[in-house]
């Protein structure tokens, strides 16, 4: 081989595109409703998901970064690590609803959660945000402001919104647990339903 031929093989090859662990990973980021809390996890959404994606012919995995318990502050303190660990090429943040139940600042939520979309935004990272609602005797304007806490991020930011993450089974009573706000197993499926089309829309851009 000749020398010359040696180096445009050399230059060919640095101009071939890097595969990147980036363009191979979705990190959930969640609190017990992404957790599988009460079921085995291998039957919660967020591994159905994991199943779909495979259906669906993408070679993207599914990391599961979600605690049971765990708020908007916690989720914002996890963030950065698991960022420069998983590298994930898209992120979805559920989070907020622990915040909600204990009444805690909706300004301290709206701040947090807009820190992890930043600091996402940053690492080069697509995000998805999926929003809650609280039960009702919460009052009327403690709910609405803090369903606008999604909404209003959403729409800074120009991200993917799924605004409800259960819809559909606030009156199936019977597909929550007895504690009353957690899903069953039966309700998985339904909860996967519910988030496929958005995530599905985000997972087609490229790299995918």
């Amino acid at each position: 081989m000749s020398y010359i031929r040696y180096l445009l093989i050399i230059l060919i090859y640095g101009l071939l595109p890097i595969t990147s662990t980036a363009a191979s990973t979705l990190v959930v980021l969640g609190d017990s409703l992404s957790a599988a809390y009460g079921i085995n996890p291998k039957h919660g959404w967020v591994e159905l998901l994991q199943q779909r994606i495979t259906d669906k012919g993408y070679p993207l995995e599914v990391i599961n970064a979600s605690i049971s318990g765990d708020t908007t502050l916690g989720g914002y303190r996890r963030l950065k690590p698991i960022l420069e660990k998983h590298q994930p090429s898209i992120i979805v943040i559920e989070l907020g609803a622990n915040d909600g139940l204990r009444g805690l600042s909706l300004t301290a939520m709206k701040n947090n959660i807009a820190n992890m979309i930043r600091t996402s935004k940053a690492a080069q990272t697509r995000v998805i945000l999926i929003g809650m609602k609280l039960p009702p005797n919460y009052g009327p304007a403690y709910s609405a402001a803090f369903q606008r806490v999604y909404t209003d991020l959403a729409k800074k930011y120009s991200i993917t919104l799924i605004p409800f993450l259960l819809n559909g089974l606030e009156t199936q009573f019977n597909l929550f647990q007895a504690d009353g706000l957690h899903p069953t197993q039966a309700a998985q499926s339904i909860i996967l339903d519910t988030v496929w089309p958005d995530i599905y829309h985000v997972i087609k851009k490229p790299p995918f």
